[in-house]
């Protein structure tokens, strides 16, 4: 799970639904352990009996968000993005800026499954780019839904 670190309050309860979501169907949820849509999720999953982790670009693991299971500090900064994304087996992005943007292309170039809600198109040339495997979704249940089901075998 990625996006924003600033969400709307549209997009926290996004979070929360997806993180509830994949809790319900005993997903494992990864995600960058800060506040925003991070913390959403993590409250989310926490509600529905789930364990979340999160990959904290710091070393101060008393940083993670209070919803977060377990907290692992990496030190990495921004580079826990591409952690994430080859952590993951697959992704759902809520919202999000730059740092959302690289870990959806991470996890593509990785081959993972990403899923976005009220997040990234990506275009080139003026179309949107054609890639089965990068789903927008219309609400938190199809995001869930699509990711899970197309995880790699």
């Amino acid at each position: 799970m990625c996006g924003a670190s600033a969400p709307s309050p549209e997009e926290a309860a996004l979070a929360r639904s997806v993180g509830r979501r994949l809790a319900e169907r005993g997903a494992l949820v990864l995600c960058g352990g800060l506040g925003g849509v991070m913390e959403a999720c993590a409250e989310g999953v926490r509600e529905a009996g789930g364990t979340s982790i999160g990959l904290l670009p710091g070393w101060d693991p008393d940083e993670a968000a209070e919803a977060i299971g377990v907290a692992l500090p990496t030190g990495l900064g921004e580079v826990r993005n591409a952690l994430l994304a080859r952590a993951c087996v697959a992704m759902v992005a809520v919202g999000g800026g730059y740092g959302t943007l690289s870990e959806i292309a991470f996890a593509r170039r990785l081959g993972r499954p990403v899923a976005t809600l009220s997040s990234w198109q990506l275009h080139r040339d003026g179309a949107q780019i054609d890639d089965p495997d990068l789903f927008a979704a219309g609400s938190p249940a199809a995001a869930v839904d699509w990711a899970l089901d197309h995880v790699p075998d």
